[in-house]
Formats: structure tokens, sequence, C-alpha cells
């Protein structure tokens, strides 16, 4: 869920919706513990970056088995950042087994690449990184991305679990935490709804997801710096 970047450079709006966001996107939260619950969507979305509008769509599909792709689009007219995570059910558990992040800005093409490999319990990144951020870095088990860690923590919100995560993504590992800090009522297609509103506080970065039980993905996410907005999610549709 890393809604990071800044549309004014390239590299910075590469790393804005990481996972997305942070980034940034989630899974309903009617989804049972196990990766045979999930369901395909496609959600739209309606964004704000420092006054910009913007379109997102974010996508579920099988790819058989226990294989699904995850992906995230933001469109701008000056700028187009596209996220695609591969991950698997395995042992109970929602894992990450590659991930593309490309983003252009008029005519500058960023791209990026990552390999997951449990077999050898270490991450890999290729493309547009910085050397200290190819990895590798050493896997654990419940490891997510930031596009998948979107997925993991609406379905641990439903189930009311600790929304405690490890996230491995842009070449390092952290430990991310979410607190829930109350119920708010959001406004969806004209119609008012109770969300359970949740927060991770990293430093000067704040991560606000709004949940809505019964919608498949976060009805809301923002993302501050410093106190400031940087980007606003708000879903539009989703079937």
């Amino acid at each position: 869920m890393n809604l990071q970047s800044k549309l004014t450079t390239p590299r910075r709006f590469r790393g804005a919706v990481p996972g997305l966001l942070l980034a940034a996107a989630l899974a309903t939260t009617a989804l049972a513990a196990t990766a045979g619950a999930l369901e395909p969507f496609t959600a739209d979305y309606r964004a704000s970056y420092m006054g910009l509008s913007a379109s997102g769509r974010m996508t579920l599909e099988p790819q058989g088995g226990d294989r699904w792709k995850y992906s995230l689009k933001v469109t701008h007219p000056i700028a187009q950042l596209t996220q695609i995570t591969l991950f698997e059910g395995a042992d109970g558990q929602w894992r990450p087994l590659s991930g593309s992040d490309t983003s252009l800005l008029l005519t500058k093409e960023i791209r990026r690449h990552a390999v997951y490999d449990w077999a050898g319990a270490q991450a890999r990144w290729s493309g547009d990184v910085k050397p200290e951020r190819a990895g590798p870095v050493a896997l654990q088990p419940g490891d997510v991305d930031g596009l998948l860690m979107n997925l993991v923590l609406v379905r641990d919100v439903a189930a009311g679990r600790p929304l405690r995560y490890r996230l491995v993504d842009e070449g390092r590992a952290k430990p991310m935490e979410f607190t829930v800090s109350g119920m708010e009522t959001i406004t969806i297609g004209g119609q008012p709804r109770q969300a359970t509103k949740v927060v991770n506080v990293s430093g000067h970065r704040e991560m606000l997801v709004w949940v809505v039980e019964g919608l498949p993905l976060p009805a809301r996410l923002l993302q501050r710096k410093n106190g400031k907005d940087e980007i606003d999610l708000r879903i539009v549709s989703v079937r």
C-alpha cells in the first residue's frame, strides 16, 4: 500500500503506489483466510493527487490453481502507473511470487521487476533499481509485498486479527502495523455507509484505509506526508 510517489518526477511517481500504497489496493471484507475463498473483481476509483484528478482501477484475476494476479493502474493525463503482483495461497497464507512496477511520465518510462523465490527463501529486484535495492532480501513466512498487503489487510480487518505485517518491497524488509481508529460514515454512490478506519504511522508518513463490510475493496485509501495529503483514492464502482 505505498502511494508515496510524486507526479512531478518519474522516480517519485514510481514509488507512489507500492503498496498501494504502499500501495497501494484490497480484498473483500467477506474473504476467508484461504486463497480458495478469493473471487475475481474489478473496481474503479476516483483519485486526487495534490489537486490533480486521476482515475484508478484494481483487478483480481485467477491464474489457475491457487494463483492470482492482482493489478493496480492509475492514469493521469500526463502520467500512468501500473503495478501487478502474482501471488499464491500456501499453508493458509497469501504469498507473492513476482511483481512488476511500471511508470510513465510524459516520455520517460521506468520499469522494475521483483521475484520472490520461496524455495531459496529470498527476494530480488531488477530493472530501474539502485544496486543497494536489488537484494537479495531473506524471506520469512507471512511476508507480503506492497500491493498484496492491501488484500491481506482488509481480510484481517474483517476477521478481527492483529494488523501486523512484514513488508518486503523495493529491496528491503520492514514491519508495518495498522491500528483501528474507530468507525466513520462515508458516502458511496450517494449513500452513507459505516466504515472501519485503520491507520499506519511510519515516521512522517501516514496511511489511512476505510473498510466497508461487504465491499470487495477499501472504500477509501489516503496517504499523507508531513501532515499533507499526497494521494486520495475513493471507490466509484466494483463488479
